[in-house]
This record gives C-alpha cells, structure tokens and sequence, in this order.
C-alpha cells in the first residue's frame, strides 16, 4: 500500500504536552488537503505527533500515528512518502525475525529503524519526510529523501521542537509567528519562487535539506547528511550509458506503477512525459491491466494566441495527439480559462503558504483537481531537464557564463523594483551572489576535468540542487492541495547518481539537448517524438491573462493600505505595470515568468502578507 500523507508535531522538555491537544489538533487540521481521508494524534508529556492521511487501501491497520513496541522499547512514526523497495526490505526484515501486521510501507519504514536504527534511510528507495519518537531514548528522528521529493520544515523558537509538512502546520503552533526578516524578503523578491536550500523564509522556519537527518534529544539537535551527489569518473561509453539508463528508468517507473489503483499519466507530449507514458502502457499490457488514462492542460484559445519563441518553441496539442493516438490511451483534456486562472492565484498562494509561480501554480492546481475527480495517483516528468541538461541555459554560453543563477538573469531589473530603504536594507544583489558563491562552493569536483566539464557540472549541480527544488515544491503542494499524489520517476536517485558523471559530451550526443536520454528511449518512442525540441509547462498565450493581472496589481497599487507598498518602489512597478511592453517574452525568472507572472507574483506577495499577517522585522 502506498499512501501520501501530511505529517506535524513537536517536542517540549520543559512543560507536559497532554495539555495541549488543542493545539495539535490544529495543526494536524491544517494539512487535511494533504490527507483528507483520515486523521490521527498521539500525544506524550514531552512529544507530540498527527498526521492526516490519503489512504488508498487497508485504512484500519494502515492508520498513523503507528506504535510498535518491543519488549525493552516503544516507537511510533509519522510518515509522508513512499517506499519503492518496501517488498525487499519487508523479505530482508522476516528473514531477520522481524514480524509484521499490516501489508502498508509504513510498517516496513518503522520495523526497518527499529532493525538498523538511523542508517536504515541509506537502504530506502522512495520518496518521504517521516519522524520517530523512541520512548526509550526520549529521542525524535527525522529523515528526507534523497532529492527533497517530500517537505520537511521545521523550527527551533522557544527552546521547542517544531516539524511539519508545510509551514502553514508550523504557523499554527501558537508559539511560530509568521515573521520575516531580511533574509526572507531577499528569498522572495530576489530568489523567488525559488528558496535556498534550508531556508523557510519565515523567520524562524527552516527546511531539512535533501538527503539529510536529524535528531532531537535533550543534549540538543544534530544534523547529519547521508546522502548527496558524488563525483566520479565515468567508465561506459555512448552505448553503454544508455543501455544502463534504460535500465534504470524502465525499473524506477515500473516499481513506480505498483499501486492499490490504476496509475494515470500526465501527458504533454514531450520527451519525458511520453516516455513515462509508453513505459506505463507496456507495463499495463504486460499484466493485464487495461488501458493507461493520460491527462493534458491547455488554455483556451492558445491555438490561436500562441507565438513560438526560444524558451517555447512549439505547442503541445498536435504531439499530445500524436502519443495518444500511438499508445492507445484514454485520453482526458483539460482546458482552462483567463477567469479560472486568475481565481486560482489566491488558491495557489495558500497551498505554498508563500507567493509561487504565478499561473504556471494555478493551472497546475485547477489540473490537478479535475484529475482528481478520477485518479488518486498519477506520474510525471519533472526533473528530467534538470538531470539530464535539457533547459536552454545549458546549451548557451551567456548563461554558463553569467556568474549568477541562469534563470535569475534579471536580478537588477527585480531589485531596482524595491523600494530604496528596503533594498539597502536587504541588498538582494549581494544575498543573490552570496547565495550562488555557496551554491558554486558545494559543487563535489573531479581531478583531471578540463575547464568546460568544470562549468557543465556545475551547471547540472546548480540546477539539481537549486532549480528542480522548486518544481518540486510547486508539484507536492499543488497536487497535495487537490489530495492527488503525483510520482516523479526521474528523481530516482540511483538514475540522478549516475547520470551526475555522465560527461557532457555524452549526455549531449547527437548534439542535442537531452541527448543519451533521446539514445536510451530508441525503440520507446515514435522518431518524430524523440526528436522533438524541448517545450516547458504550457502557460496561457491569452492577452485577456494580462489584461488581468495587470488590473489586480494596479488595484493593489491604488489601495493605500496594502502591505506591498512599503517595500516596492511604486512609481517604477506602476510604470512597468502600465507600459506597452509588459508582455515582454523575456523571463524574469526560469523559462516562463515574463511580464504577466511578474504582476501576477507582485499580487501574490501582497496577498501573501494580508491573508498571513505577516510582519517584517
């Protein structure tokens, strides 16, 4: 069984918890998007954990918090992800006497710490954020996987212990305020929608990075990396490499497709998407399965507003058909408009409890909903381009060359944006390239690289480690608002580790972006697929989206009392906001955030700080 899942708690040394269920109860009710099928507490002088749940099968014995004992110790775990080698590690733990009670990768997780103790997250594939309260040893143990699939935010205030899923569980702890200081407004006005690694933004919020544990204890917090991207020389050649990626995929999305229910696609017509696709239909065939359900989003009359340009070169709509009509799948269409993406700006905001992506959150929300309506688990590509090299940047000397973020080239325009005390104050150029200089400084080196295999790593390491994070964050919390789980095979992390030391010259073969991945998919996919050039999210191409959101910031610009005001230079963003080149296909930050996201992310920080109550200190 897997489920997905939404996890909260806290740890007091110094007063008895069972007082406060109130406020447990509030915090777990916060996540119920996450899991709105069921709901658990458990609560101890010194600890106290909920969960909310989205449970596909067995719900009774699947249930959290889940409590197993031994006869020297008691252990109960909150859990949010999925095990992908649960039935191996389940063989390995009966082999050693281990006992279990359930069929859900729950137990497999707990039963597998109370066998190997903390190094069990080293033999774990999966995707998960999880604690464990060892009664014995009065100590909380926190993990997240490899790549930061799953969310992990916690907070030290008060001399008290504070996890969740989401920061809004942390929010309604009455001992977290929602404060930012310096740092958070660089983190949004300058480094948003992306975060630094670690970094909350609130003020005493921060995020357990990829790859990491902890533990808390009386004697304090540690912190332990036990995984992270290792440098190394690569020993196969073109065809081997892709004949071991192969490998790798085909047994990530078929370990992936093992489900209580039918997993769904979604389908955009590209490279990654269709290759999931053609790997699921062949699975399904193989066990007679029937036919795989795919999903698309559109906007309305794209077909007749869009206008190829470098970034989005093409639309999606013929080559969705393309693979539809090929694999034979029951397709599902779904097609929004101006007014339902504007709506769902506030939703958007919610879900990330910051501002976001703009309409590329909104539409993946409102997409998310409607597969909603007849899935519960559904697969996609993201972090493909990031492994694998397939974004514009990689293949442009300007952006390798840039000293800076390559999908934050207009750091000066944004910060010129603020308001003058408030960028002296903050001084987002400096944070931006202190936080590249640390980015860069992580970077794991190989001996004997020239200077150009030098620059393609770190440009793989920054956009593994720093870009993909927030596509991560948008497809956990947009599909966990709709209580939708979404699978994301390339984030593999036995694919990403390899892939890592693939020279550059082999993952561009052919001379193309994605190169050895377009090699490893022959056979996969029809020619005409696998050639095809990279496309991103399809965004609205509709001048209606930024008649819109052009009319919200203008509307947030003439009322005296919204809290935006004071930190932006009104006249410069009321000039933007007015001027006839707004449109401007040039992003501001990653591929498609160009003049109508910039208004549409400048409304939602207004409305992040009124609905949240935020204070700046």
């Amino acid at each position: 069984m897997r489920i997905m899942c939404g996890i909260t708690g806290w740890i007091d040394w110094s007063s008895d918890l069972t007082r406060h269920s109130d406020s447990l109860e509030k915090m777990t009710d916060t996540l119920a998007p996450r899991g709105p099928d069921a709901a658990g507490t458990w609560i101890s002088p010194h600890c106290a954990l909920g969960h909310r749940r989205l449970s596909v099968i067995d719900p009774e014995n699947g249930a959290q918090p889940m409590i197993r004992h031994t006869d020297e110790d008691k252990y109960i775990i909150v859990y949010n992800g999925e095990l992908y080698n649960a039935l191996e590690l389940r063989k390995e733990l009966e082999s050693s006497g281990r006992h279990f009670t359930t069929n859900c990768d729950t137990e497999v997780l707990l039963v597998a710490f109370m066998e190997w103790g903390k190094a069990c997250v080293e033999r774990f594939n999966g995707i998960f954020a999880f604690a464990i309260w060892d009664v014995a040893r009065q100590e909380l143990f926190l993990a997240r996987d490899r790549l930061g699939v799953k969310p992990l935010f916690y907070s030290t205030v008060d001399g008290l212990f504070v996890f969740g899923s989401e920061p809004k569980a942390l929010l309604a702890h009455p001992s977290i305020k929602p404060e930012v200081g310096a740092e958070g407004l660089a983190e949004i006005f300058i480094m948003g929608p992306a975060r630094t690694p670690g970094q909350g933004v609130y003020k005493h919020i921060q995020e357990l990075r990829p790859g990491r544990c902890l533990s808390v204890n009386q004697a304090g917090i540690r912190e332990v990396t036990y995984w992270q991207l290792e440098s190394a020389p690569h020993e196969h050649n073109v065809t081997e490499t892709a004949e071991r990626i192969s490998e790798l995929l085909r047994d990530t999305v078929e370990r992936q497709l093992v489900s209580d229910v039918p997993v769904c696609t979604l389908l955009s017509g590209g490279l990654d998407s269709s290759a999931l696709t053609s790997l699921a239909v062949s699975y399904y065939k193989r066990n007679g399965q029937g036919n795989v359900h795919t999903y698309s989003v559109d906007y309305k009359d794209n077909d007749k507003n869009f206008k190829a340009h470098a970034f989005q070169p093409n639309s999606d709509a013929p080559w969705i058909e393309r693979m539809t009509s090929y694999l034979g799948t029951v397709h599902h269409p779904v097609q929004f408009d101006t007014p339902e993406l504007v709506s769902a700006l506030k939703a958007a905001t919610f879900a990330r409890d910051l501002p976001g992506m703009a309409d590329v959150d909104a539409s993946l929300l409102l997409f998310c909903h409607e597969i909603k309506k007849d899935a519960t688990v559904a697969i996609s590509g993201e972090a493909a381009d990031e492994v694998f090299g397939g974004y514009p940047w990689f293949h442009r000397e300007e952006a390798l060359s840039a000293d800076t973020f390559p999908w934050s080239l207009a750091s000066a325009m944004r910060a010129d944006l603020l308001a003058p005390d408030v960028a002296a104050w903050i001084k987002p150029l400096d944070y931006i390239r202190d936080r590249y200089a640390e980015a860069v400084g992580e970077v794991p080196a190989l001996d004997g690289e020239n200077d150009q295999l030098r620059k393609m790593r770190r440009m793989s390491y920054l956009n593994i480690t720093r870009f993909m994070p927030t596509l991560l964050d948008r497809k956990d919390r947009m599909s966990m608002a709709a209580g939708l789980e979404v699978r994301v095979p390339f984030c593999d992390h036995r694919l990403v580790q390899y892939v890592w030391n693939v020279p550059w010259d082999i993952k561009s073969s052919g001379d193309r972006e994605k190169g050895i991945l377009r090699k490893a998919l022959q056979g996969v996919l029809p020619e005409d697929v696998l050639t095809r050039k990279k496309s991103p999210y399809p965004k609205t191409h509709n001048p209606n989206y930024l008649a819109a959101v052009k009319s919200l910031l203008l509307e947030v610009l003439d009322d005296a009392n919204s809290p935006l005001l004071p930190l932006i230079n009104v006249k410069k963003v009321r000039e933007l906001a007015e001027s006839s080149d707004a449109s401007s296909n040039i992003p501001w930050f990653g591929q498609l955030m160009s003049g109508p996201q910039l208004f549409a992310y400048l409304y939602q920080v207004n409305l992040w700080l009124k609905q949240y109550k935020v204070t700046v200190s």
